[in-house]
């Protein structure tokens, strides 16, 4: 298992991408702290314990400094150091840009950036102290490559998610930290899902894609696994399209 003993924190994983990252985490021997604002995360602890890992279940907002340093807080009173951060938490509400509002913007940019900073912020004496870490940052392709109608604030806080990236990388390199990105296309979750307007509208988007599918979370996921793994200790400030072609057409 490549993730043996390893101590990984992994936001917005009571369902969708988050929940297949912990889980295939989980699956390499990872110990997992599943974060999210859901219930769902107790659901999720026991998956991972039926796998045979040790998890943690910490509900919090990732907006909220308080909330994420209580994450690492956790995470190191019941596994004593910390080794991955998976910034996945995000929200991607649908909205004009004519009718989108200040507390709009603010919201989707405290979540989907801010959340990113504050979480990386928390985590990081840990991973200096024991000149280790791995830091996965989910950005998107929304942003980062192309644009998407009425995901202005979005677009704009997912670009930020790989600018992030690529200045933390430079900054932590030098304490044996790796900071990459990931930047998914269209994957088949509940959120997307319902965003879309269904499964048939998300069918039809699918035949859109040059290989004729739509992601699924565990595309992401293995991926979040190879860059938690010692096979990616050369790369880092990196952002990784993972879009079945989607962006290269």
């Amino acid at each position: 298992m490549k993730l043996k003993n390893k101590v990984a924190i992994v936001t917005g994983s009571g369902q969708g991408i988050g929940k297949g990252i912990a889980l295939a985490l989980a699956k390499e021997g990872a110990k997992v702290v599943v974060s999210d604002v859901t219930d769902k995360i107790h659901e999720v602890v026991k998956e991972i314990e039926v796998l045979g890992s040790k998890a943690l279940a910490v509900k919090a907002d990732v907006s909220n400094s308080k909330d994420t340093e209580e994450i690492a807080k956790k995470t190191l009173k019941k596994f004593k150091r910390i080794d991955i951060l998976v910034n996945n938490a995000g929200i991607f509400p649908y909205k004009s840009f004519a009718e989108m509002t200040e507390r709009d913007w603010d919201k989707v940019l405290s979540v989907n950036l801010k959340g990113t900073f504050l979480c990386t912020k928390a985590v990081l004496p840990a991973m200096i102290e024991q000149k280790y870490g791995k830091i996965i940052n989910i950005s998107s392709i929304a942003g980062t490559v192309v644009g998407f109608p009425k995901l202005v604030h979005y677009c704009a806080s997912k670009g930020g998610v790989t600018g992030f990236t690529k200045g933390a990388a430079l900054d932590l390199a030098e304490h044996g930290i790796n900071v990459n990105a990931i930047a998914p296309g269209a994957i088949e979750t509940p959120g997307a899902t319902a965003a879309m307007g269904g499964k048939e509208a998300l069918q039809q988007f699918a035949q859109t894609i040059p290989i004729k599918r739509l992601g699924q979370p565990i595309d992401i996921a293995n991926l979040v696994v190879f860059l938690a793994s010692d096979d990616s200790s050369n790369i880092t400030g990196q952002c990784i399209v993972s879009d079945g072609g989607l962006t290269n057409q």
